[in-house]
């Protein structure tokens, strides 16, 4: 079961015995005397063989940080230690050793297949760190049977839990098959096949090739859809329109501006050369009127914007609300045609289910009603008024469920209407944002045009200033 010393000295895994075993397994020819002139760091090897060496301790492995295969198989090994620093080991052999206890794997929490095979170990234990153990072959030990089969279970225990759970998914599946076919079997016995939940009505439009062509007749779910496209678009046209104009005025602006700049620098270098005193006071009056001129036109430019912003806003007033009435007329029933009336169809089922119940009800009087219902439903039949007040109650709850759901419909969609129009008008948003996203629109119009008016007065005194400073004779 395990091997004897033999007459070989045992061994301790030391320095020599490292570089001796990373050498050999190394590159060979011209490489490998490359390797071995500028030596080889235990840090970089990734696997390592010491089977075969008489190793009776593992010890001095902890530089080798990025192992990931070590053998050490077919030793005297009697103490599983000195692998803590083997923190990215995946495959470890330990068989054909004389280890007696399973410790010192804490560390190798990436550890997938160990093999310690062929020892003298009696008990299973201190494995439960290993999270990714795949393999662990653990035969020809001092186990008992029953825990040797334990620990077959254990080496194939995902491959046998998928095949557990696929036969169980077989056989749940195999099980509703039959309870349904013979289910079946007892709805055709009785002639009622497929009429318990919504075959038939399925059917009749799954063979019907008109289906496809009348669905297109609008209804509320469509329709409400469409529109709702419908008003993201002219809101995006809306902030679209506002945008454009503002910036549309304001290069118009920088236009004029821009020209009065480029027109006072002349002004100024033909004033610096006049020298008669009348030209000179009669050209200052011009630039003076000048700059009245575009102060006026500036201010006019404010004014436009104004009231082409009023008549965009206007505009999408007008638009949303007729967008928004025409659907709510359209849920109402205005176009009865293209929408069946969901209380046409209460009404209908109301009065079916009614004279179902007086039918029943008839019958319980005359005793001839013989099918087993529960007594919670037989007490309805006592007398008519009790029958009708029951049909009645439930008829009462279906149409409270129709007008609560349209109510709601039409109330939400009117108060978002409202709340839209008031953010337009007395709130808003920069011409960059979306709707869900305003702020006092009308509120920040009024200090935009402010700001504006304010920047056109700023403007304007600094060129009469600037006029004012001009360096000119003294006479002037």
């Amino acid at each position: 079961m395990s091997r004897l010393y033999d007459t070989i000295e045992p061994s301790v895994v030391d320095e020599e015995m490292l570089k001796k075993a990373v050498e050999e397994q190394g590159p060979k020819d011209q490489a490998g005397r490359i390797a071995k002139e500028e030596g080889i760091h235990f840090r970089d090897v990734t696997q390592l063989r010491l089977d075969f060496k008489n190793i009776l301790k593992i010890d001095n492995l902890w530089q080798f940080t990025t192992l990931t295969k070590l053998q050490l198989d077919n030793n005297i090994i009697e103490k599983i230690q000195g692998l803590d620093s083997l923190i990215n080991l995946v495959w470890l052999d330990l068989s054909f050793n004389n280890i007696e206890v399973i410790e010192g794997l804490d560390a190798l929490v990436k550890l997938e297949d160990l093999s310690l095979y062929n020892n003298r170990i009696s008990e299973i234990a201190n494995i439960d760190t290993l999270y990714n153990l795949q393999v662990l072959s653990i035969g020809n030990n001092s186990l008992d049977q029953l825990e040797n089969c334990e620990v077959a279970n254990l080496q194939y225990q995902y491959a046998i839990d998928e095949i557990k759970h696929n036969e169980n998914m077989a056989q749940r599946k195999l099980t509703e098959e039959l309870q349904k076919q013979e289910e079946l079997e007892l709805h055709k016995a009785a002639y009622v096949e497929f009429l318990n939940g919504s075959f038939l009505f399925d059917s009749m439009y799954s063979e019907d090739p008109e289906t496809a062509k009348l669905a297109y007749l609008p209804g509320i779910f469509e329709n409400g859809l469409k529109q709702q496209v419908k008003r993201e678009a002219e809101v995006a046209s809306f902030f679209e329109c506002l945008r454009e104009a503002i910036e549309s005025n304001q290069d118009k602006g920088s236009e004029k501006v821009a020209g009065f700049e480029e027109k006072k620098r002349e002004i100024f270098s033909e004033l610096h050369q006049l020298t008669d005193m009348s030209l000179l006071e009669t050209r200052i009056a011009q630039y003076n009127k000048e700059i009245n001129e575009l102060c006026d036109s500036l201010m006019m430019l404010e004014l436009q914007l104004l009231d082409q912003l009023e008549d965009i806003i206007k505009d999408f007033e007008r638009n949303i609300s007729d967008m928004m009435t025409g659907f709510i007329e359209f849920v109402q029933g205005i176009y009865p045609f293209t929408q069946l009336s969901a209380r046409d169809l209460e009404n209908n089922h109301h009065e079916k289910l009614l004279e179902i119940a007086i039918n029943t009800l008839e019958k319980v009087l005359k005793n001839e009603f013989v099918e087993d219902v529960p007594d919670e439903v037989r007490m309805l039949f006592v007398d008519k008024d009790t029958v009708v007040n029951a049909v009645s109650a439930s008829h009462d709850i279906h149409l409270l469920k129709i007008d609560n759901r349209e109510d709601d419909l039409i109330t939400r969609a009117n108060g978002w209407t409202t709340a839209l129009v008031e953010k337009v008008i007395n709130k808003g948003c920069t011409s960059e944002t979306r709707v869900m996203e305003t702020q006092k629109v009308h509120s920040d119009e009024v200090k935009r045009n402010r700001k504006r008016i304010s920047e056109i007065n700023i403007y304007i005194d600094y060129l009469r200033d600037e006029m004012e400073n001009l360096d000119l004779p003294d006479s002037v």
